[in-house]
């Protein structure tokens, strides 16, 4: 499997620093793009340093390089998750901006008909925010909101974000066991 996995500069860094460990251990290829406020909160809100998150990856891009192999649709990949996705990056994606290599590689995979999980933290959502997820769902676009569930009775952070990220493994049929999965009462 060959994932691109995007770190963009919305608050909850720590869902991509996941995937990212998760995707390593289970050896997935990865193709990392940091947006330079998802790496500014990479130091903001973790005790982990951007140059351990690169390391998480099988290769990493800078975010302005738009030549890079992954802005081609020629390129193959299994799709790509952004995870946090800003309402920035959101945006520039539903109105087809490609103002960067996270937005230009997320439009690839909506042309080539590849898997796209946007995992959006923002809250409150503006009806802006709304419209934009709309115009993503209707090209096929999954919105996955980092909002994690608590049936599992989690204990701490890490279980979490082990949720979220457990489900955005789920929408690639990635086998995992980063939470318990609902069996009925």
């Amino acid at each position: 499997m060959n994932l691109i996995v995007a770190i963009t500069g919305s608050s909850g860094v720590i869902y991509g620093i996941k995937m990212l460990e998760c995707l390593r251990d289970l050896e997935i290829r990865t193709h990392l793009v940091l947006s330079e406020w998802g790496q500014k909160n990479i130091e903001m809100e973790t005790e982990k340093s951007v140059e351990y998150v690169k390391g998480l990856a099988t290769a990493c891009y800078d975010s302005k390089n738009m030549a890079a192999a992954i802005s081609s649709g020629s390129f193959k990949t299994d799709g790509m998750s952004i995870v946090p996705c800003s309402m920035k990056t959101l945006s520039s994606i539903a109105n087809g901006y490609d103002d960067s290599l996270i937005s230009r590689a997320a439009s690839v995979c909506i042309k080539e008909s590849r898997k796209l999980v946007l995992v959006p933290r923002e809250t409150p959502l503006s009806k802006i925010h709304i419209e934009n997820m709309r115009t993503l769902v209707n090209a096929g676009v999954i919105i996955l909101p980092a909002t994690p569930g608590f049936y599992q009775k989690p204990k701490t952070i890490d279980d979490m974000v082990s949720h979220i990220v457990g489900k955005v493994l789920d929408q690639f049929s990635i086998s995992h066991n980063l939470f318990r999965r609902w069996s009925g009462m």
